[in-house]
């Protein structure tokens, strides 16, 4: 089972970013805990970050095309401010789980609406780097019951 960890605008600064909201952990120390994470559960993860809109819709895009099995992101800021991108996850045909390391609802009022939130089967935020392991742990199951549904539905024809 392939699934996609998305990270988007400035999160390539987790580590250098206010400590007081994204704590210490660096980008590639999150990678490196989901990568660790997805091989005890016996799934392919990859992770893509960028900071250009663009070419996240385009790997979003890319990830509708290859039928990936789940998604999980964190767009940073653009979750709040990106119609773009929430129209390219509106095409994907599989489970969407939304991670935030900060708690974004107990920081300025213009991030407590997301535009990826109706779009997500869930939404972790304000616990660090466990948001994405558990965000994770989600998707695998979310991913798993979908494929679960998708075999049965073929059985029956």
């Amino acid at each position: 089972m392939k699934l996609l960890a998305l990270h988007g605008i400035n999160l390539n600064m987790f580590g250098l970013r206010d400590s007081a909201h994204y704590g210490t952990a660096s980008l590639a120390d999150i990678d490196t805990a989901l990568q660790r994470l997805a091989g005890e559960l016996g799934v392919t993860l990859e992770c893509f970050q960028t900071n250009d809109e663009g070419r996240m819709c385009e790997r979003i895009h890319q990830a509708v095309l290859e039928r990936t099995a789940g998604v999980l992101i964190n767009a940073g800021a653009w979750s709040h401010t990106s119609l773009a991108i929430a129209d390219a996850l509106a095409i994907l045909r599989c489970p969407l789980v939304e991670v935030h390391v900060s708690n974004i609802y107990a920081r300025e009022a213009v991030r407590h609406q997301s535009y990826i939130a109706p779009l997500a089967r869930g939404q972790i935020c304000g616990l660090g780097i466990h948001s994405y392991l558990l965000g994770l742990r989600a998707l695998v199951e979310l991913a798993r019951e979908a494929q679960s549904d998708l075999d049965s539905d073929i059985s029956i024809i």
